[in-house]
């Protein structure tokens, strides 16, 4: 149950945490990380900077909790569509092409959000994404154990890498060839060398 804490303004807390979250979420897309501040998630939310404090110490805080709130939307999106599916390689194949549209779609906010770094911002927000990158496949590791809990094999957790690994090398190539014609064969087949992998 969420907690409904009401701060200075009168409103539920989640409600304003929602508002900042999508109003910097919104800011980061257009203008990238490092052009937004404080002030302007504040002013498009209505309040004073000080109002974000009460929720966020400061911009990097804001970040890993608009990512954070991605990463969820994500595994959600890839979790609706595996449960509409009734077979293991169905489930599998779910996966594997609904990660990879999403991560087609969601490319053009990454990218934007590097615009304008210069060196030491970059590697900064490089080690903020990797553990944002952690958190995904954690969280995506969760979701197949799901999908093959009654699948019997000492060589599982090897199996999932290799399933997930692959996943990432294909979307690179497809990425890479500026095509994504190949996406489902290519999927299909992984799809197939699993179930081989896993004996079914």
């Amino acid at each position: 149950m969420s907690k409904l804490v009401v701060p200075l303004y009168g409103m539920p807390e989640d409600i304003i945490q929602q508002q900042i979250l999508q109003a910097a979420q919104q800011l980061f897309q257009k203008h990238g990380y490092q052009k937004v501040t404080m002030d302007d998630v504040a002013k498009a939310i209505g309040k004073g900077r000080s109002s974000l404090y009460y929720y966020y110490k400061n911009k990097d805080e804001v970040f890993d909790a608009v990512m954070g709130a991605e990463i969820d939307e994500i595994v959600a999106e890839i979790a609706r569509m595996v449960d509409k599916e009734n077979t293991v390689a169905g489930k599998l194949r779910a996966f594997g092409i609904t990660k990879t549209k999403i991560g087609r779609k969601r490319k053009v906010f990454f990218d934007v959000l590097e615009t304008g770094m210069n060196a030491d911002e970059l590697s900064h927000y490089t080690q903020r994404k990797k553990i944002i990158q952690k958190k995904i496949r954690r969280d995506e590791l969760t979701l197949l154990n799901r999908v093959l809990e009654g699948v019997q094999s000492e060589d599982k957790a090897d199996i999932i890498f290799v399933f997930t690994s692959s996943l990432r090398g294909i979307k690179r190539e497809l990425e890479l060839e500026n095509s994504y014609a190949r996406m489902e064969p290519a999927i299909d087949a992984l799809v197939r060398m699993t179930m081989l992998a896993i004996g079914g």
